[in-house]
């Protein structure tokens, strides 16, 4: 580690003694869990295939989706009841999204947005993969761009989810010459992308409804900081939602972190919950 960088004196500051305890943390495999697809269980006993392979259920979809434990609790965290109508607003991979649309029971509408291409195609792929077809018939993905789609919208949806692009140190970290490179103008830059597409969301909401946001970054700037500028923004029209903070994570400033030195390698995670007055 190089005391001298802008990038670990960046974090450092925010951190703390902390910081070198997570990015040593940083540095271990990142932990999965094999979630299990409600729509079509994977086979037991005798019919039981493989374990090297990912299953297949008795309805032909795949019966197991491995992700970070801490991106199921942010999903779960949005609260969506069946019959709803949710946005989620960067959703690629789409393991999280694969929890939304289970949790609407294929009663409400659930739009996927993902501004990539290739990112959107492989979403496309994981929702053909494992959600049935009457199911899919609720499911519309779109390539937009978040912010502005969310405005096109306005007071459309119960549930948001904002899981905004982030700096993602446990990926930077892997990249030396990115690392290099790295200026603290990157982080307020995207803090400037992640509040467009959270004041987007904000406003896609309906009266009542409830937004998620979201990230796998350390930065404070990207995380609590955009959270308290739509606060100081929207004031009167926006209340934080704060309860009991998950099993496995920790008191944030607006809401809670999933971090890697202390949940054994799950996250880093930021969730923030809001609920939209008017």
């Amino acid at each position: 580690m190089k005391d001298s960088s802008a990038f670990h004196e960046f974090y450092r500051n925010q951190w703390g003694d902390r910081w070198p305890h997570l990015w040593e943390a940083l540095h271990q495999k990142e932990t999965q869990v094999a979630r299990i697809n409600a729509f079509d269980p994977p086979p037991i006993g005798d019919d039981a295939p493989n374990p090297a392979a990912i299953p297949r259920g008795k309805k032909g979809l795949l019966s197991i989706y491995y992700m970070d434990p801490g991106s199921i609790v942010i999903a779960q965290a949005l609260g969506v009841e069946p019959g709803q109508q949710v946005l989620d607003l960067c959703a690629a991979p789409g393991g999280k999204s694969l929890i939304l649309i289970e949790a609407s029971g294929g009663e409400g509408n659930v739009v996927l947005n993902e501004f990539s291409q290739a990112r959107r195609a492989r979403l496309r792929k994981v929702i053909q993969q494992y959600v049935p077809r009457d199911v899919r018939e609720r499911v519309v993905i779109t390539g937009q761009d978040g912010g502005l789609l969310a405005k096109r919208h306005s007071c459309s949806f119960d549930r948001v989810l904002v899981d905004a692009p982030c700096s993602g140190e446990r990926h930077l970290i892997h990249s030396p010459q990115r690392l290099k490179e790295w200026t603290p103008a990157q982080a307020k830059r995207l803090s400037q992308r992640q509040y467009g597409l959270l004041a987007g969301g904000f406003e896609a909401a309906k009266p009542g409804g409830r937004i998620v946001y979201s990230t796998c970054t350390l930065s404070k700037l990207e995380n609590e900081g955009v959270v308290a500028r739509l606060l100081e923004k929207k004031k009167d029209r926006v209340r934080l939602i704060r309860g009991e903070d998950p099993a496995g994570s920790e008191s944030a400033d607006f809401g809670f972190h999933i971090l890697p030195d202390h949940s054994q390698g799950s996250g880093p995670f930021f969730c923030a919950i809001l609920e939209k007055w008017s």
